[in-house]
């Protein structure tokens, strides 16, 4: 797994967060509520995924204020309806006592896990979307991984792994999955640029899947040699 924690019980823990991003007048990148907390559930939804799970519950942080409640609820729902996943409950807690003058949301998701993760042995690698980061995420929506593809995929075993970029890149998360610092990247994009909110998704696929991976993804599925 990649940074989801098995809790026991065959439940995964999954969790993103962000600071900063929203709607207050001090926040270094100006969005709705709404599209921060989309975005922060989508890694901990992806991340659940990579651990082979599902959410049955999410978890809200807000730090933002009582008035930013309701909009971060609508960007989870927003990321689920987009899977075409059922929203599990929804809860969680809103700081009232201290106003802050930058925006702060958590999205914690606990899933169950329906399998053991398939080894990484065998597989093709390849990418999905593109490393994006800040005010990029808003500019280039369409290199970004889509969920409900993404979720398609999963789900139809059309890929047997996936593993989500984070903000130290490319390379970073392909020495995650191989264990070792001595592995060389090939790909088009950048390899060490953040992927911001899981812009960029990494898949293992099996060689005789490749095929149907290629035109299920498109022209944003990126070719990607490890040596």
């Amino acid at each position: 797994m990649r940074n989801a924690m098995d809790i026991g019980g065959g439940l995964i823990l999954t969790t993103d967060n962000s600071g900063g991003i929203g709607e207050k007048p001090a926040d270094l990148i100006h969005v709705p509520d709404e599209v921060t907390a989309y975005f922060a559930a989508r890694v901990a939804l992806v991340e659940q995924w990579a651990a082979n799970a599902e959410p049955v519950t999410v978890l809200i942080h807000n730090f933002s204020g009582e008035n930013s409640w309701n909009r971060y609820v609508a960007g989870v729902e927003k990321a689920f309806s987009e899977s075409s996943m059922a929203l599990p409950k929804i809860t969680g807690s809103t700081e009232t006592n201290m106003e802050m003058v930058q925006s702060a949301v958590a999205i914690t998701m606990i899933g169950k896990q329906s399998g053991l993760i398939s080894p990484i042995e065998g597989l093709i690698w390849r990418i999905y979307g593109t490393p994006l980061v800040g005010d990029e995420v808003v500019e280039r929506v369409g290199e970004i991984a889509q969920l409900q593809i993404l979720h398609d995929a999963y789900r139809n075993r059309i890929i047997e792994r996936l593993w989500p970029v984070g903000s130290k890149g490319i390379l970073h998360e392909i020495q995650k999955i191989t264990g070792t610092e001595n592995v060389q990247v090939q790909t088009e994009l950048e390899i060490e640029k953040s992927a911001g909110p899981a812009t960029a998704v990494l898949l293992g696929i099996r060689p005789d899947m490749l095929k149907q991976a290629e035109q299920h993804f498109g022209n944003h599925l990126h070719r990607l040699e490890i040596k």
